[in-house]
């Protein structure tokens, strides 16, 4: 029996969004707190301590963030009553200015999923660091990567390493996707494993983007390299939860 067919080739569904209606009733501290007013960056909901769980909340954050899919795989499974069919869809997201999210959902439509996927990586959204780390440039502007870092899903393994201007993105197609959603302009990457794997190959991404976040640097190399956070400069430190501060 053939399955249900597919709407939309890979990769064909970015656009932008617009934010949620208004009626929107938050069921979380947090999405409380961005209706209200109270939280108006996306800077100041990760670090406020608390966990993002409505996707409402990075609309009205991030009004301008644009999608794509990255990968879309059919499962069958057999059963008493015949054969199964379900799609499994990997998205990205991101507002190319400093934030990106991955995310999957299964289901038995295609349309439907890719919706669901988009919700769960809004909810996985992060903060990138981006400077200008290449000794080749000194630009100071936040153009790459401030440093080298690697990152691994399944066999997949993927170093990102500074780049100077002009180089743009030397890496392959769905790293390409992520790290342009990301913000990041011009990178050199190393990869390793089975990269055909497009969902590891798009988990170690992320994973080494998320590396670039946990990394503590001194103060005099953030101001010799240029490094921002997200949309906008901050001091680049391990800030402490502002949750009682609400």
């Amino acid at each position: 029996m053939a399955g249900p067919r597919r709407r939309g080739g890979q990769g064909r569904r970015k656009r932008t969004r617009e934010p949620r209606p208004v009626g929107w009733d938050p069921k979380t501290n947090l999405g409380r707190y961005v209706k209200s007013g109270k939280i108006t960056t996306m800077h100041d909901a990760l670090h406020s301590g608390l966990t993002i769980r409505e996707p409402q909340i990075i609309d009205i954050l991030l009004p301008e963030l644009s999608d794509e899919v990255l990968d879309v795989n059919m499962v069958q499974r057999m059963t008493d009553s015949g054969r199964r069919v379900k799609f499994v869809i990997t998205v990205v997201v991101g507002n190319k200015d400093g934030y990106v999210g991955i995310g999957q959902a299964k289901g038995k439509e295609v349309g439907s999923s890719i919706q669901k996927a988009i919700e769960n990586a809004k909810l996985n959204m992060i903060e990138i660091r981006r400077g200008c780390g290449s000794w080749e440039c000194g630009c100071k502007k936040p153009h790459t990567v401030p440093f080298s870092v690697t990152g691994k899903s399944g066999s997949v393994v993927i170093t990102l390493k500074p780049a100077p201007q002009g180089i743009g993105l030397a890496t392959g197609d769905v790293a390409k996707k992520i790290l342009n959603l990301a913000g990041i302009k011009d990178c050199w990457t190393y990869t390793d494993g089975q990269t055909r794997t497009t969902v590891n190959y798009a988990k170690a991404v992320f994973d080494s983007l998320m590396k670039n976040t946990e990394m503590r640097i001194r103060s005099k190399e953030i101001s010799r390299i240029g490094i921002i956070n997200g949309s906008i400069g901050v001091p680049d430190e391990k800030e402490a939860p502002q949750e009682e501060a609400m």
